[in-house]
């Protein structure tokens, strides 16, 4: 539950900051209306000089969403719902990867000292109050190995529970390579979309005129843009996630080694 309120959250907000710029553009064009009517021949050749000034004032940020609703909605919707979405499930597993890291080699000392001086059960509460994959190995070894289990049935139990964490921790990521792939996939349908309009304007017109195509070629590329974009972005987060859950499984692998081994020291 708590996973699914914080996707949601994300997602609502970047919606959110995308629609409050829309309002802003659609309040802003009056006002450039009215004043290009009072000035529109005085101020036909400065506005062209004026324009790459502005482009180059505005921050990276803006000039995106100005670019995001010149594509239109039609298309640049799935690609940004596929970057929201992504995000936020890449978000929340980042956050999830990072609240179960914790200190390996401290926590294995902590629960090696305890089983000499206090005994399984003061060993066994340290895990349970220990967040983090590892410490939920821990704490199933040491159930079993407190039930008078052969090391052999806990050791299964270990390599069962571990796949069982890894497989927790890479959910999920299932969902971001979807949306990799799918982000560019929509960008390309609306540049072949826009392509096909293009062309129906000169069809139409019998006449081949840039004014005709450049609103049609225009949407084809921005459409290709922001998918390609956002795909970039994903690939990212993703990269970084994978490399955070191998680093957890060789700690998780390593941790394992030294429990059995501390338990079969206990056994002798």
């Amino acid at each position: 539950m708590k996973k699914l309120f914080l996707i949601l959250s994300v997602a609502l907000f970047s919606l959110g900051t995308v629609n409050a710029f829309a309002q802003e553009e659609e309040a802003a064009v009056p006002q450039e209306a009215t004043t290009e009517v009072v000035a529109e021949e005085a101020a036909e050749t400065p506005a062209t000089t004026q324009e790459p000034a502005e482009m180059e004032g505005q921050t990276m940020h803006r000039v995106l969403m100005q670019k995001f609703l010149e594509g239109g909605w039609a298309w640049m919707l799935p690609v940004l719902l596929c970057l929201v979405i992504g995000l936020s499930v890449a978000i929340e597993r980042i956050l999830y990867l990072s609240l179960s890291t914790i200190n390996t080699k401290k926590f294995m000392e902590s629960v090696e000292n305890e089983l000499k001086s206090n005994g399984v059960a003061a060993a066994k509460e340290l895990c349970r109050t220990t967040r983090g994959p590892i410490a939920s190995i821990y704490f199933q070894a040491l159930l079993r190995y407190e039930q008078g289990k052969d090391l052999d049935v806990i050791e299964k139990s270990v390599v069962s529970y571990g796949s069982v964490q890894t497989g927790q921790m890479e959910s999920g990521l299932s969902w971001i390579g979807l949306f990799i792939a799918l982000s560019p996939m929509l960008g390309f349908m609306g540049t072949v979309v826009g392509m096909i309009g293009a062309f129906d304007a000169i069809q139409a017109a019998g006449d081949i005129s840039p004014t005709l195509v450049a609103g049609g070629i225009k949407v084809a590329l921005l459409t290709t843009l922001m998918g390609l974009i956002a795909a970039v972005i994903l690939q990212l987060f993703y990269n970084y996630i994978v490399s955070k859950i191998d680093s957890l499984v060789n700690d998780m692998e390593d941790a394992s080694i030294v429990l059995m081994d501390t338990l079969t020291d206990q056994k002798k």
